[in-house]
């Protein structure tokens, strides 16, 4: 995998337009819309981590809950530990890897986005990947906005319609747009 596209996204290498494997981003993106249209089809706890488990690639634990509806581009750099809540209409923009910890609880309408594009209009067609962690025990208030490379620390709050530019350190409240330190826990 470390040959591919998703490989090279995983590991923070930005992609060109003119990459030899382009045309696989949009046909992996498009396999996970299918599962996507199951899944948020369904109201059944079991058969909702089963088709996420299939998203990822991975196991999904049974304590692991999501309430539909979900938007995931590619699932394949999506991880979820233990105990997460997931609520309604969440977006998660994986290819540049998204990592989510034990017992973190992601508010509605929240959007952890993992790629962007370049400022440069000459280079904006290109994808620039950024991993996000999210540490356990955080909780991600609702309409959040968690940009590329951000990391956010343990037991952290991010308040409700915050836009994450920056790390959030652990055991601290963030909000506002940009965010910004708001208190210690």
């Amino acid at each position: 995998m470390t040959n591919t596209i998703f490989g090279e996204l995983r590991n923070g290498i930005t992609i060109t337009p003119q990459h030899g494997q382009i045309g696989k981003l949009r046909d992996a993106s498009y396999a996970t819309l299918e599962l996507i249209k199951k899944l948020n089809a369904s109201a059944n706890p079991t058969e909702i981590r089963t088709i996420l488990s299939e998203i990822t690639g991975t196991p999904i634990d049974e304590t692991v809950a999501l309430f539909p509806p979900v938007h995931i581009n590619y699932g394949k750099h999506l991880t979820f530990g233990k105990n997460v809540f997931i609520n309604f209409n969440c977006i998660f923009l994986a290819l540049g890897g998204i990592v989510i910890e034990d017992n973190v609880l992601i508010g509605p309408d929240v959007k952890i986005i993992s790629e962007g594009h370049p400022l440069s209009p000459a280079e904006r067609e290109s994808l620039v990947p950024g991993k996000i962690h999210i540490k356990q025990n955080a909780w991600i208030g609702a309409g959040a906005t968690i940009l590329p490379g951000i990391t956010i620390g343990e037991n952290s709050v991010v308040a409700a319609g915050a836009v994450v530019t920056k790390n959030v350190a652990p055991n601290t409240v963030v909000g506002g747009v940009p965010a910004k330190f708001i208190k210690n826990i």
